[in-house]
């Protein structure tokens, strides 16, 4: 393999009820002082893209890992933790790690530890940040709220979801690896697609491949698109086919 690949783009038309958008751990705080800083720039636009797919009939589904105490009580935690139980057709693993078999190695640096991937001046360290999902993207109507895959795979095969978008942080960390991210809904036979420019990485420029953050971010993109699954901008979600009479129908330009 020469570790080259040709991009190719097609169009996809998906059923918007039959789409659903995972935000994933979209925090309003983070150890990691210039990775927060980045949700709170992207959590504006993020907001308005899922407002606009949930007009269409997009289920939203937010998934801040770990914050899901703080929606204990509301109807969109209740709506997965009430889900009715699926038998999935491969298990759900709390955490779905790289797989040598499939993929190639990250391309920048992959770490369970922040100190080692925090792009702050100097890191004040791991002290414990909200979990809370970002103020500006909000949970409403119809929504869902969960963290843990076999709930949301639940919800998903409740509602007859065929089609999952990823977005939210961080790229070659949680996007792939929670229960409910790529790797997972890839392997559990959805059509996935990952929303590449409401995405971020966590990387350090000053770690190989030594390039800027943007392009540590476009690399973590690109091995998802070479291994995993097809990308698309968030404007793709705002707007049904054009001259459609049917209001469920939704486009999507995938690379």
């Amino acid at each position: 393999m020469s570790g080259e690949f040709d991009v190719v783009e097609r169009d996809v038309d998906w059923e918007a009820t039959e789409t659903a958008i995972i935000v994933c751990d979209m925090w309003e705080d983070h150890p990691c002082k210039m990775a927060a800083h980045r949700v709170g720039v992207m959590a504006p636009e993020m907001n308005r893209v899922i407002s606009a797919a949930r007009s269409l009939g997009v289920q939203i589904v937010h998934a801040p890992s770990s914050g899901i105490p703080h929606y204990a009580e509301t109807p969109q935690r209740l709506r997965i933790a009430l889900a009715p139980a699926v038998e999935p057709p491969v298990p759900i693993e709390n955490w779905c790690y790289l797989d040598k078999a499939r993929e190639g190695d990250y391309p920048i640096p992959y770490s369970s530890n922040v100190r080692d991937l925090c792009d702050d001046v100097v890191y004040a360290g791991d002290v414990q940040t909200s979990r809370r999902q970002h103020p500006a993207i909000e949970i409403v109507g119809y929504d869902g709220v969960g963290d843990d895959g076999v709930e949301i795979y639940n919800f998903l095969e409740q509602l007859g979801v065929k089609n999952v978008v990823l977005m939210g942080v961080h790229t070659q960390l949680c996007v792939l690896g929670r229960s409910f991210g790529i790797r997972q809904m890839v392997r559990l036979g959805k059509n996935v697609v990952l929303c590449r420019d409401l995405t971020d990485a966590m990387y350090d420029p000053r770690t190989p491949p030594y390039v800027s953050h943007q392009r540590g971010t476009e690399l973590a993109v690109e091995h998802i698109e070479a291994h995993w699954c097809p990308s698309i901008l968030g404007v793709d979600l705002t707007s049904v086919l054009p001259g459609s009479a049917d209001p469920t129908a939704t486009s999507t330009s995938a690379r």
